[in-house]
């Protein structure tokens, strides 16, 4: 195993090269909002000088402007295992940029390559900053999804509660009332359900995390940047072999 970040970069370079092109993580967003898919690029932004090779955020044009109800979720999942189709011998990694994770497992069987979602990765992080995880939801009707998800997990009791902010996706980009809410929410799931981890439960939550640890003073979880980290980690485990 490389032991540091340059020799590692150096050989997964020169498989690329071996192999005739440049490999990429790519970051899905299954939702046609370029306004989010900007917001996971800057959260992602960070991490590019610890990757080996290149992270590019898409939009799916097809998706909804928002996804917030199971028929959204549904209904991206064949259009972007075609579109990840597209992409498939370019790829080192797919993340699928949504807290639903719609088609996680669909595109797992489509793929060789590792494929991570945001909502398992976010989960599978918090447990390791904290013993009761909080979750920040969007809506109301987004909870249900949420509780079958972390059942299907088998982590329910590490779940502390999940709280709605009862803004769309398109609402989250008014910046003073997101912010508003997700400091009352967070307040409520530190202090009344004593979560000693928060994970923000939207994609379009990206710009926050920073400023809602600092205001809290418990770690938050923004979980696209949870899945593109976990999703570094596969390549170097890949290029390890």
């Amino acid at each position: 195993m490389y032991r540091d970040a340059g020799r590692w970069k150096d050989a997964v370079s020169i498989y690329s090269n071996m192999c005739g092109r440049l490999m990429t993580i790519y970051v899905v967003n299954p939702n046609s909002s370029q306004h989010v898919t900007d917001g996971i690029d800057r959260a992602v932004e960070p991490m590019r000088a610890a990757s080996p090779v290149p992270i590019e955020c898409r939009t799916l044009s097809e998706g909804p402007p928002g996804i917030e109800t199971q028929a959204h979720v549904d209904g991206v999942v064949a259009p972007m295992l075609t579109h990840c189709a597209k992409l498939e011998d370019k790829a080192s990694a797919f993340v699928v940029a949504c807290y639903s994770d719609p088609g996680l497992m669909a595109l797992r069987e489509q793929s060789a390559r590792p494929v991570i979602g945001i909502a398992e990765a976010s989960i599978l992080t918090a447990m390791t900053m904290g013993q009761r995880f909080g979750i920040i939801s969007i809506l109301s009707a987004s909870i249900p999804r949420h509780m079958r998800y972390v059942g299907a997990m088998g982590v329910m009791d590490r779940l502390a509660a999940d709280r709605p902010l009862e803004l769309g996706v398109a609402a989250l980009a008014d910046e003073e009332q997101t912010w508003e809410r997700l400091i009352r929410v967070g307040t409520q799931l530190r202090d009344e359900a004593v979560a000693d981890v928060l994970i923000l439960g939207c994609a379009g939550m990206t710009a926050y995390r920073g400023r809602l640890e600092q205001e809290l003073g418990i770690p938050v979880v923004e979980p696209c940047q949870a899945a593109t980290a976990m999703a570094i980690g596969r390549v170097a485990l890949q290029r390890a072999l």
